[in-house]
């Protein structure tokens, strides 16, 4: 996995906690960690969208961005199990995973001259 999919990767966990941040933040220091990671989810979009086609990163930040707020959700809030949703979740990240095997990085012309 090169340095641009991590970085997307980094991006989408910065987004599952500022998504659950804007639900559950209560006071100064959680609403400072939102928008911390807010910035942060931002930046690291922005940066892997350099190097890979934009709209298959943001395809997939989106996708993966969705899935793992609806899990964490169910796993530390108490959201109900629902079997339906899963299978969705996991059609939404078979998507994904078909979008970052069939996409290519960018390369600069004349970067190998």
């Amino acid at each position: 996995m090169n340095s641009a999919w991590i970085k997307v990767f980094i991006g989408v966990c910065f987004e599952v906690l500022w998504v659950i941040g804007l639900k559950h933040a209560g006071n100064f220091l959680e609403w400072g960690g939102t928008l911390l990671s807010i910035s942060a989810s931002f930046y690291a979009l922005l940066s892997a969208a350099k190097t890979l086609p934009s709209g298959t990163v943001y395809a997939v930040f989106v996708g993966l961005g969705t899935a793992g707020t609806a899990i964490s959700e169910i796993v530390f809030f108490g959201e109900p199990f629902d079997t339906v949703k899963i299978v969705l979740i996991l059609i939404l990240l078979t998507g994904v995973i078909g979008l970052k095997i069939v996409t290519e990085e960018k390369t600069d012309k004349g970067a190998d001259a």
